[in-house]
């Protein structure tokens, strides 16, 4: 027991100071249990095996769908507009809606969902995020206290009631310790969280990393001489190859890219195609042909093979992206010819860009001119900048290539910055499927098991440009801090912590009315909840407050709910509950924010508890 307590208080005092990362003590804590034999190997693995670890997981995936697919500014665009850029409406629209969700989603779901949103929110509005994502986490909490099903302790008290012989709780019988607590979270929560979360967030000297695709775009004006033109079944372009076409010689212009509408089985899973014109890529009817050069050339071309030309209010099949180039698949980067390179006072035709690295040049910069057609006769100088156009891992490719040229900037971050809009609707149909899974009993899918889906689903239809950036959402300093504290339960329950302390502070409050053992049994879960989880603590708690209420000869409810309100409303720890812990990387919170702002939370919390539970269950 002794060995066990040491371990713990070194733990923490650890965590407060800061002065290392929080998931380096959490494992250190847990090999000093093993190495002392307090757990078996097997127990102390456990919480890399837990559901809610695995769900957290599935969870920062599902996030970064909703970001990068652009679905969280999408809402937070909307939601904006109801808030404007008022703080206060935006703290107050932010704890009511989640408390509203949480109220019918698992804590840790509500989070995952809004957080993206609300970060993205916070931005809009010139905030910084660690403003609303703390108070966010803990309305989450305060929402579950609403209905039966808000969260894991109100069920177990309910069970305990029940396994009694009383009668049992109804879905809404929380809902008026639920609204109490949410609006004494917004009370407190509003200078608590101005005072301590509103520092601003610390300005990172500027590299300059390059210009960005907008700013590349712009300088070589490329937007201004951007045509689109559709292939019609009754087109003469049909079946040709883009050699054959020779478009450069005949009139002068290029083709950019292809876009290309999906068959119908597969428009879930891909929505838009993307295609560089490739000398022997065959034009298909239906196809939209993103062309460069002047009005006059593209609409000769266009009336010599009967095409179609499209207006920029005109959107091709799924994509909807207007007369602009995107880059989903395709992306430009500069790159700076090196002074000892062979493709000096060589053509770019015979460079052979397109054969050998499989990307177009756009347009050439020499000091301050810019040569923008009949590109393929002009001469190549030292120092010249040229904007080439492939794909994001052709350009990667080129970077390798660093005898003959510099690639500029860093075009594959920037590509990571480009999001997915076309997506958003998928996103946002697994985002919703993956609630109604979360929210209604008769679907026999554990929450645990919808989340897993909803982030296999978000990697399968596109969602990310690729399965490493999907990896890349997982914040595994979180994850490897929750799994390694959760065994610390296990630890203080085996060798009789938990029950020692629980048990000697409730036998010596009994003798001095209901209202002190209210409040010993409220600040005794309080307290356990801070180490250990809040399941855990009604499981261990609710017996014992069940039996104390026997012995005093009242009703056990008012005792059981003190219960599952101090196991649920724990705030001054980071690794309490897993929407705290989930919130601490996006909001760059220390552990000692979790005290300076969920600690007084937590104590004011169980002050306005201890009043208002006697009021509404009578003792």
């Amino acid at each position: 027991m002794l060995i066990t307590i040491t371990i713990l208080v070194i733990a923490a005092a650890f965590f407060v100071s800061g002065k290392f990362r929080s998931d380096i003590v959490a494992l250190c804590a847990l090999l000093s249990l093993l190495i002392f034999q307090v757990l078996t190997p097997e127990e102390a693995l456990a919480g890399f095996s837990n559901q809610v670890v695995i769900m957290m997981i599935g969870l920062f995936v599902v996030g970064g769908a909703i970001f990068q697919t652009g679905l969280a500014k999408m809402i937070s665009s909307k939601i904006l507009k109801l808030a404007g850029k008022s703080e206060l409406k935006l703290f107050l629209l932010v704890m009511l809606v989640t408390g509203g969700i949480g109220a019918f989603v698992s804590n840790t779901g509500t989070v995952a969902l809004l957080l993206p949103i609300v970060v993205s929110l916070a931005y809009n509005a010139g905030m910084s995020p660690g403003r609303l994502l703390m108070p966010l986490a803990f309305a989450s909490s305060m929402g579950g206290m609403m209905t039966l099903i808000g969260t894991p302790p109100n069920l177990i008290i309910q069970d305990t009631l029940t396994g009694a012989g009383y009668d049992e709780l109804s879905f809404f019988s929380f809902l008026p310790v639920g609204l109490i607590c949410l609006a004494t979270g917004i009370i407190v929560l509003l200078p608590l969280s101005k005072i301590f979360l509103s520092r601003k967030e610390k300005k990172k000297e500027k590299v300059t990393t390059g210009k960005s695709l907008n700013q590349l775009v712009s300088e070589y004006s490329l937007a201004d001489n951007l045509f689109r033109v559709r292939v019609t079944d009754r087109s003469y372009i049909t079946g040709k190859t883009v050699l054959e076409l020779d478009l450069r010689r005949k009139y002068g212009i290029n083709i950019l890219e292809i876009r290309r509408g999906e068959t119908s089985q597969h428009r879930f899973l891909k929505t838009v195609t993307q295609e560089l014109a490739s000398p022997d890529t065959v034009i298909s009817s239906g196809d939209v042909l993103y062309m460069n050069g002047s009005d006059e050339n593209v609409s000769r071309f266009a009336s010599d093979y009967r095409m179609e030309m499209l207006d920029e209010h005109t959107s091709e099949v799924a994509s909807g992206a207007g007369k602009t180039l995107a880059f989903y698949d395709i992306g430009i980067a500069e790159i700076v010819l090196m002074p000892s390179s062979d493709l000096i006072n060589r053509s770019i035709k015979e460079a052979g860009f397109r054969d050998k690295f499989n990307v177009n040049v756009l347009g050439i910069r020499r000091k301050n001119d810019y040569i923008l057609h009949e590109l393929g006769d002009a001469k190549m100088h030292s120092g010249d900048v040229l904007l080439v156009q492939g794909s994001w891992q052709d350009i990667a490719r080129l970077s390798r290539e660093d005898s003959e040229w510099v690639v500029l900037g860093q075009p594959l971050e920037e590509a990571a910055k480009v999001t997915l809009d076309y997506k958003a609707p998928v996103a946002a149909a697994i985002m919703i499927l993956m609630v109604v899974m979360m929210v209604f009993d008769f679907i026999p899918v554990a929450p645990v098991t919808a989340v897993m889906i909803a982030g296999i689903l978000m990697v399968l239809t596109g969602c990310f440009r690729n399965v490493e950036a999907a990896y890349k959402t997982i914040n595994w300093e979180t994850i490897v801090l929750f799994a390694a504290m959760l065994p610390m339960s296990t630890a203080l329950e085996k060798t009789g912590v938990s029950g020692y302390i629980s048990g000697a502070l409730v036998s010596g409050l009994g003798d001095f009315g209901p209202v002190a053992l209210l409040a010993g049994i409220y600040f005794t879960s309080s307290l356990m909840t801070m180490f250990i989880s809040n399941t855990v603590t009604a499981v261990l708690m609710a017996p014992i407050a069940l039996q104390s209420a026997v012995q005093l000869g009242v009703s056990p409810v008012p005792f059981l709910f003190a219960v599952t309100v101090a196991a649920s409303m724990c705030f001054a720890s980071p690794f309490s509950t897993p929407p705290n812990a989930l919130v601490m990387p996006a909001g760059q919170y220390t552990f000692m924010d979790y005290v300076k702002v969920g600690l007084p939370l937590q104590i004011i919390m169980g002050i306005v508890m201890v009043i208002v539970l006697p009021l509404l269950f009578p003792f």
